[in-house]
């Protein structure tokens, strides 16, 4: 699989919820629940091994892994080469116990603010800039799951696969778009 395959059509699937930048910057402020890190953790040492390999049997052109360059950060380097848009639904992210409410307290990873840049890349953000969920487009993740694409027809099987093998939190949480005239390639919606 390669970052640059995705394909209007297609489904938006994340395999892991987000939030560890914003829950491990809480910790050492002991702002966390143990219960909210143990989780997290969990998330982390789950392989991406199985995933990758069920992505593909569905179809899947374009994967990655998310890491410190957070979701919107992997999105767009995924859009940009297969010369496509997006459309990403902060309602649908899968996200870890605690971390909207770490964010809203307004606790973020050191890394965010290296992250936000990217705004300039989504073409309605002044629309969502105040929703609760959008800080966490910009998270860094430890250990994230899976960003990839899947053929529309394939997404709603491929999720319920995901599933059986472990990924429970598996979400779509978006499509893929013709690539339009505006230069920014992400729009949001809620």
């Amino acid at each position: 699989m390669i970052k640059g395959g995705m394909r209007p059509g297609d489904a938006i699937l994340l395999t892991k919820p987000i939030g560890t930048g914003t829950l491990f910057a809480a910790l050492p402020q002991l702002k966390t629940k143990g219960r909210w890190i143990d989780a997290a953790l969990e998330s982390m040492v789950k392989s991406n091994r199985l995933g990758a390999q069920c992505l593909r049997e569905y179809g899947s052109k374009a994967c990655t892994d998310l890491t410190g360059f957070g979701l919107l950060g992997h999105l767009v380097e995924m859009t940009r080469p297969s010369e496509v848009d997006a459309e990403l639904d902060l309602s649908a992210l899968p996200l870890l116990d605690g971390a909207l409410e770490m964010v809203s307290a307004g606790i973020v990873s050191s890394l965010q603010p290296a992250n936000v840049r990217l705004r300039r890349a989504i073409r309605n953000q002044a629309e969502y800039v105040n929703d609760p969920r959008y800080p966490l487009i910009f998270d860094p993740q430890t250990a994230g799951g899976l960003l990839a694409t899947v053929p529309g027809d394939q997404a709603e099987a491929c999720v319920a696969a995901l599933k059986k093998l472990g990924y429970e939190h598996t979400a779509i949480i978006g499509r893929i778009l013709p690539q339009g005239e505006a230069i920014e390639p992400i729009v949001l919606k809620g």
